[in-house]
């Protein structure tokens, strides 16, 4: 994996009419960091991982990865360096068995078939899902989609790994799984969600975005403790921190 870094510099985006979601948004993510980005609803979120991923560009501003600038002719390039799970799996699974969407990045490099069978071997059984390779993807559980979802980005060995809401719509024990699975990875990863346990378990490093605006950037379990600043931007804290006897938050 590349050394780089990734760095988001006096970003501004609007929408067609007219609104700003983003305004004036300023960060960088270093190599081998886990970072949550989380806010309220409408604070950006979705917004930001777009402007990441290339799918939209900013009004103003620029996203680099590495040294290299994120434009419509570079955004190739970008894409083999960042890899992001969908919130809902099933707009990321589409073949017949899940080989087959392990697999479909790697042939879109146009790879030997013999390094796309490594790849995804690789891939599966880092997610813990290789007897479900010759699966239907719509016969699988939710738990097991989200894993198969995962490792159709890991087949294409990204060196940042971003996530959206990855653990909408899991059960407890397949969540507990994801969890595991996350802090297993030594990728760069960005993951925003409104489960700021998951964030906590997950991430050294949080970015609080309000309004489209940086709020808060720093050590996740000091920000995620930090009861005024979540309150002020529309947030709770996380349950395993109300209640703490060692931070002293009692929930009203």
């Amino acid at each position: 994996m590349s050394h780089h870094k990734i760095e988001v510099k006096s970003l501004h985006f609007s929408y067609p009419d007219g609104y700003e979601a983003i305004r004036d948004l300023s960060f960088t993510i270093h190599h081998g960091e886990s970072v949550g980005i989380i806010g309220a609803n409408g604070a950006g979120k979705s917004t930001l991982l777009m402007l990441l991923m290339g799918l939209i560009f900013p009004s103003k501003g620029e996203v680099l990865v590495g040294d290299i600038r994120l434009t419509k002719k570079t955004l190739p390039m970008i894409r083999q360096r960042l890899g992001m799970v969908f919130q809902n799996s099933d707009d990321q699974l589409f073949m017949t068995t899940v080989y087959d969407d392990v697999a479909f990045g790697p042939r879109n490099y146009k790879l030997e078939e013999e390094e796309v069978e490594q790849r995804v071997a690789r891939a599966l059984e880092m997610v813990d899902i290789s007897h479900l390779k010759d699966r239907a993807p719509f016969k699988l559980s939710g738990g097991e989609k989200r894993a198969a979802a995962i490792a159709s980005v890991l087949s294409m060995e990204p060196d940042v790994l971003i996530m959206d809401e990855p653990t909408g719509g899991l059960d407890p024990k397949s969540r507990r799984r994801l969890i595991k699975l996350l802090n297993s990875f030594e990728h760069t990863k960005i993951i925003t969600s409104h489960d700021l346990d998951l964030v906590l378990d997950t991430c050294k490093r949080v970015i609080v975005i309000k309004n489209g605006e940086l709020a808060a950037d720093g050590e996740a379990s000091v920000i995620l403790s930090d009861e005024e600043l979540m309150h002020d931007c529309g947030l709770e804290l996380p349950l395993s921190v109300q209640n703490c006897h060692l931070c002293g938050n009692v929930k009203g």
